[in-house]
């Protein structure tokens, strides 16, 4: 059976459903979402033997086969494979102009350096960095208030910002994540988050795509628009019998998150 060349076209809306006080049920995605494969991180983190350098860059290939534009091809400051790995793909001509390559890093000064380092010629990249948020964290791996944390997320990105200026031959896209989210209070993953936004002082593309999943919804805004991320109150009918208002959670990009007593992955 011969693919077909665009196989989005053989599957047709699901239908909308009315939910008048609800903003994401009503709504459709109408254009292609940003798909990143973080198989070649994430992915390769996970298996009992991680791939070497041959392995990766058959996958990264195939990967780029099949036609995903963004790509996240390792962690280069956790280890010299995966450094060694970014520095071939960079240096071997391997990244077509089309593909954007993001790698991940800790909000810590050394590792963010190095890579910088890695990336050193790149034409376009995607730097994600992390900080955990959750209370035990700030409590027993950073022995840090609410406000130390968030001075944490905020000196990263100024360096982020800082070395991404003295390479501007490299196209720079930043994204953060407040590691451990689903264990944070949602209206202090909220504050990080603007923090690290009054730093980058983003833009929006003319045509930037929407994100997977959320068809336009006000979900959208949390991170891929400069805006100021606002938590609405949750509405009475919410709430459970005896339990205090809470705010609704915003979505997070990032899905597995794995980290060791030390705060590292």
């Amino acid at each position: 059976m011969t693919m077909l060349k665009n196989p989005s076209k053989k599957y047709r809306a699901f239908p909308a459903i009315d939910i008048p006080d609800r903003t994401w049920p009503s709504q459709a995605i109408t254009q292609a979402p940003i798909w990143l494969s973080s198989d070649l991180r994430d992915g390769n983190q996970s298996l009992i033997e991680p791939m070497d350098a041959a392995k990766k860059m058959r996958f990264f290939k195939t990967l780029v086969q099949v036609g995903i534009k963004e790509i996240e091809v390792g962690f280069p400051s956790a280890s010299q494979t995966d450094f060694d790995f970014v520095r071939e793909l960079i240096e071997g001509g391997h990244i077509p102009d089309d593909v954007t390559i993001q790698v991940l890093t800790q909000a810590r000064e050394d590792l963010i350096t190095r890579t910088f380092e890695s990336l050193k010629g790149a034409k376009q990249a995607i730097v994600h960095y992390y900080n955990a948020t959750a209370p035990s964290f700030r409590r027993i791996v950073f022995n840090q208030d609410k406000a130390g944390v968030v001075n944490i997320a905020v000196n990263a990105a100024q360096i982020i910002k800082r070395l991404a200026a003295q390479n501007p031959e490299t196209a720079w896209r930043f994204e953060y994540s407040p590691e451990i989210f689903s264990s944070t209070e949602p209206e202090f993953a909220v504050e990080v988050c603007n923090a690290v936004i009054e730093v980058f002082q983003p833009t929006r593309a003319e045509a930037d795509p929407q994100p997977a999943g959320h068809g336009g919804s006000r979900h959208t805004q949390y991170l891929r628009r400069p805006d100021r991320v606002v938590l609405p109150p949750r509405r009475p009918s919410q709430q459970r019998a005896g339990q205090p208002a809470h705010p609704q959670r915003p979505r997070h990009r990032r899905g597995r998150h794995r980290a060791g007593p030390d705060g590292r992955r």
